[in-house]
């Protein structure tokens, strides 16, 4: 038998109505669920996801590790239309990856995008009033003029999740890799065939013709579903609670914001 664990969309909170992502909140209950099995061969990984949330790729993908060690079972992981960012942070949690020769593979790198409105709101005569206590409690306000003193601020914490999202990468993939740091840890990504000659993945397949290769033709395949509470499941957010009537419309702004959010990080990669 082997059990497969999908890990599709963004890693982490996905707008604060859904509530949605890929998070261990989300995950960890299908993640024991797949290595429970008392005659298990293996555990598949299907990977469809463009990054998110460091910490919760981090936290993913050592659970996964901490249950294949404890189970002494192999974990394989197959990347769908792209595995990137943190998409292959999850990737690597496999001791082999496998993608299409079409799939988007790699980008291992931080990034941080956002939006400023000073102009927006003194073209409209607003006020902005902000208080902190903590000299750089306001740091990277949208609302003010970007700081180069906080911006090298943010690079020095993105330079720390960079080291561990390369160290993780190194851990994982070993002498496999195939090329100097500077090309593999640069952000960059590429295809799935190119991904082979990188040392990023293993081989070219999908998750069932590996599995029938490996296992032979009849494995049980055992797809592991990932049960949400009662209220995702009817789409019910955090909204309903509320007793007035009416629609929120700052909330949707805000799910606007995230799903244009979601709809970008997709996009960078052609999807």
């Amino acid at each position: 038998m082997v059990s497969v664990l999908r890990l599709a969309g963004i890693v982490g909170r996905v707008g604060p109505v859904r509530g949605g992502g890929i998070s261990l909140a989300n995950m960890e209950r299908a993640i024991d669920r797949a290595f429970a099995p008392r005659r298990l061969a293996a555990v598949a990984l299907s990977v469809n996801s463009p990054g998110g949330s460091p910490v919760q790729s981090a936290l993913i993908a050592k659970r996964i590790r901490d249950r294949a060690e404890e189970r002494c079972v192999p974990v394989l992981a197959f990347a769908e239309d792209v595995a990137a960012s943190g998409g292959y942070w999850l990737a690597c949690a496999g001791d082999e990856i496998f993608a299409n020769e079409n799939s988007i593979v790699g980008s291992i790198g931080v990034i941080a995008a956002g939006f400023g409105f000073v102009d927006l709101i003194a073209r409209h005569g607003i006020e902005r009033r902000v208080h902190t206590a903590g000299a750089r409690k306001g740091m990277l306000d949208p609302f003010r003029p970007e700081d180069p003193g906080e911006v090298d601020r943010l690079r020095a914490v993105q330079r720390d999740m960079h080291e561990s999202f390369v160290s993780h990468v190194r851990e994982r993939r070993g002498r496999r890799l195939g090329a100097e740091d500077e090309i593999l840890f640069s952000g960059e990504f590429w295809s799935g065939r190119r991904a082979i000659e990188l040392g990023l993945i293993d081989g070219l397949g999908d998750l069932r013709g590996v599995l029938r290769d490996r296992f032979g033709a009849g494995v049980r395949i055992r797809p592991v579903a990932v049960r949400r509470g009662l209220r995702r499941r009817l789409g019910l957010g955090v909204l309903d609670a509320r007793p007035s009537i009416g629609i929120d419309t700052g909330a949707m702004g805000t799910e606007i914001l995230a799903a244009l959010d979601e709809w970008a990080m997709w996009k960078r990669y052609g999807l």
